[in-house]
């Protein structure tokens, strides 16, 4: 713990640290398991390898960086010399890790997919790391190394090796098998060698990515340092001494030590900051007292070390999970979608760290936006300006009554006399009653034609009251008002007349629901008029909208999933998803089958986006019931299957897929994946190769 990199490290990151122990501590046990001859001892080390493998995946997919070539090496090895227990032994210690990271790997395995863009070529990208076909990009972790480990370390210990090389000390009086000292060696020569390839191949660079051949490294450097032998033993002691010293110095504000610490270990310093405080609980206090009872979802601006949605997420979890740090998108387009579905911003004058142009500019517009407001703003003590801005007309507004209501009612509802229904329509809703009925309610909006079929629905707006965002566990028999302004979208397909509102309400824990009495309103749809200004549509609005998109198949999907990352955003907690479902299995079971096809699409996306996937088979079913002639229908249910390990089902649904449309190259990709999933690698191969002529 004396290299300045883990102490550091340590003190800045959460998961680095532990991973690094348990990757150690792997490859320890599969030191022990090389070099044991006793069999029983190779099998309890097999054992406990395999434990600790299936520990360490668990923490972090990047522990076989510095696993993967040992374990080649050693496969390779007993392969060659036709050891099969020890052969055997590797892959019982493989099964052994599998009881551990299975199943969570079986859930979330379709992520790491995403992972290889997210966390290499996006960020290295951004950050300027060095090309892989340059000389930089596989030395910069060498040059990092005097900052890893300090100037004192390193210099005395390769001092020691080489001098020790050159007989100027004296000779060891302890006998050294040199064979068995070559073969350490070796085998740490490997480990090191190994992770330190594979780390520099990869694009993206992060001194913290390195850290697990930190403690291997420092056996060499251990080595290097015993070698001081004789009169110059001390030089052992007052090292350490001195390590410890620049430790103290990069940890701990001593005065007159800044000169020392820089000379001896440039660059890591890490000492506590005794300044004027940060406000970030300030800001989320100041939150929580404009918005009491509901989720309050910051999009934060600045991006400093000390002011960034991460820091502002992390305290405002802190306020029992009541506020929301999220960060900006990167895009033009998304700034522009971010300006009207965030109700509050944070902003920084001055230096705003890794903030982008794009959204600094629409920081600057906040000032003069009549939308927003500056509810209040602090001074850093760089003198910089911290803002915390709120929309005058919020999404939803909650305000506690004076006597309990034992029914969800509507006690009001506006909007313009006459609309065109090509665009989005504001709309306000009144609704009274009791905490609990309206924090687990959701309310299942039916728009009619009036002089039409009263049964015939022409559109929907069903969402959770106060968009599933009311906070706390108040008293259930306490009134409260919620005001919601929001937006309906009638369609571009919507006929001119006049439409009459329906609304049920459902409670989502207990499957309660009843008919809430609507004010006696009309609503024209005039599809000549211009469109006016309306509110950002509702996110499970957005969802069921854009679910459509499954019907096109491929080209269908990109919007899809640019569309669900931005509204993941707004919703800190995903909750608008399980709003989706639930309203739309309900009206599945229970209305006109005039929009199953689409209230199917929305049900299946819901589901999928939730990881759900018995519910996603079971809604792809059904739609296959309702369409068996689009292909993609049979592809979706194919991919859900190979997501949730069912090679055999998938394969099978893929048959209708391939039959309606045998062209389609994704078809063929499912079809090759589910023959490997099923252990048929060399029918898989054919069926690519194939593709592929």
């Amino acid at each position: 713990m004396l290299f300045p990199r883990l102490y550091q490290t340590r003190l800045q990151f959460l998961i680095d640290t532990p991973s690094m122990t348990l990757t150690v501590a792997c490859f320890c046990c599969l030191t022990f398991w090389k070099v044991e001859t006793n069999r029983q001892k190779q099998w309890l080390w097999t054992i406990l390898f395999g434990l600790g493998w299936g520990l360490a995946l668990l923490s972090k997919q990047s522990i076989m960086f510095f696993l993967f070539i040992p374990l080649l090496y050693l496969g390779i090895t007993h392969l060659w010399s036709k050891k099969w227990e020890r052969v055997l032994q590797l892959w019982v210690s493989f099964l052994v890790s599998s009881l551990l990271w299975f199943p969570w790997y079986r859930t979330n395995w379709i992520y790491l997919f995403s992972t290889v863009q997210n966390s290499n070529a996006i960020p290295a990208t951004f950050e300027g790391d060095p090309p892989l076909n340059t000389l930089a990009a596989w030395t910069y972790y060498w040059q990092d190394l005097p900052k890893a480990i300090g100037w004192v370390l390193l210099l005395v210990s390769l001092v020691g090796l080489l001098l020790n090389f050159l007989g100027r000390f004296p000779k060891n009086k302890e006998k050294i098998d040199r064979s068995k000292l070559r073969e350490s060696i070796k085998w740490l020569g490997i480990y090191f060698g190994g992770s330190y390839l594979i780390c520099s191949a990869i694009f993206n660079k992060d001194t913290r990515y390195i850290m697990s051949y930190l403690p291997i490294l420092a056996v060499f450097l251990s080595y290097g340092l015993i070698q001081w032998r004789g009169k110059y033993k001390a030089v052992r002691g007052v090292t350490v001494i001195i390590a410890i010293l620049v430790m103290i110095t990069n940890l701990f504000p001593i005065p007159g030590t800044e000169n020392l610490s820089l000379l001896l270990s440039p660059g890591v310093s890490f000492r506590p900051y005794l300044g004027q405080e940060i406000p970030v609980k300030s800001i989320i206090k100041t939150a929580r007292e404009t918005n009491p009872y509901q989720i309050v979802n910051l999009g934060v601006i600045a991006n400093t070390d000390s002011i960034n949605h991460s820091t502002i997420n992390y305290y405002g979890q802190l306020a029992d999970f009541q506020v929301y740090g999220r960060e900006l998108g990167n895009k033009q387009d998304y700034i522009d979608k971010d300006s009207k579905s965030f109700d509050w911003f944070l902003s920084k004058t001055g230096d705003n760290g890794f903030a982008r142009e794009n959204q600094l500019k629409f920081a600057d517009t906040l000032d003069n936006n009549p939308n927003f407001s500056i509810v209040k703003s602090w001074q850093m003590p760089d003198q910089s300006l911290v803002k915390l801005y709120h929309r005058n007309q919020i999404s939803f507004e909650v305000k506690p009554l004076e006597k309990a209501i034992n029914k969800i009612s509507l006690d009001k509802i506006i909007f313009p006399e006459e609309a065109s229904g090509n665009f989005p329509i504001p709309i306000t809703y009144e609704w009274s009653g009791n905490w609990s009925d309206l924090q687990q309610g959701l309310v299942l909006l039916s728009w009619y034609p009036k002089e039409a079929d009263p049964n015939q629905v022409t559109w929907i707006h069903d969402h959770g009251i106060g968009a599933g965002m009311l906070w706390g566990n108040l008293a259930e028999n306490k009134g409260f008002k919620v005001t919601e302004n929001m937006a309906i979208f009638p369609g571009k397909n919507i006929k001119d007349g006049e439409y009459i509102l329906k609304a049920i309400y459902l409670n989502r824990n207990t499957n309660e629901s009843y008919s809430i009495p609507v004010p006696d309103v009309t609503l024209k749809i005039n599809n000549s008029l211009e469109q006016i200004p309306a509110p950002e549509l509702d996110l499970n609005t957005q969802l069921r909208e854009i679910s459509v998109n499954l019907g096109q198949g491929i080209p269908g999907l990109d919007p899809i999933f640019k569309k669900v990352g931005r509204l993941n955003q707004y919703d800190p907690i995903q909750d608008y998803l399980k709003q989706t479902e639930i309203a739309l299995k309900y009206r599945l079971n229970n209305e006109s089958e005039n929009h199953q096809l689409n209230w199917n699409y929305g049900l299946v996306l819901s589901q999928v986006l939730q990881e759900n996937p018995q519910g996603a088979i079971a809604a792809l079913k059904q739609l296959i019931k309702i369409a068996p002639d689009n292909p993609y229908h049979h592809a979706y249910l194919a991919f859900v299957y190979l997501y949730n390990w069912q090679p055999k089902a998938a394969e099978n649904a893929l048959i209708p897929a391939l039959k309606i449309d045998p062209n389609v190259e994704e078809f063929k990709i499912l079809k090759a994946i589910s023959t490997v999933m099923q252990g048929n690698l060399i029918k898989g191969w054919r069926i690519l190769s194939m593709d592929n002529r």
